[in-house]
């Protein structure tokens, strides 16, 4: 799987962006629903 490193911020972005979307369709492939969003919450 690709990493989200890059050579600039934007080619990091577009990696992170492949990253999320190779999850969404292996877990719709493998008949998983798709986690709900969360918010990070700082202490």
């Amino acid at each position: 799987m690709p990493c989200t490193h890059g050579k600039t911020r934007s080619e990091a972005i577009g990696n992170a962006e492949e990253v999320i979307e190779m999850y969404l369709e292996a877990w719709e492939a493998e008949g998983e629903s798709i986690p709900e969003p969360r918010t990070l919450q700082v202490a």
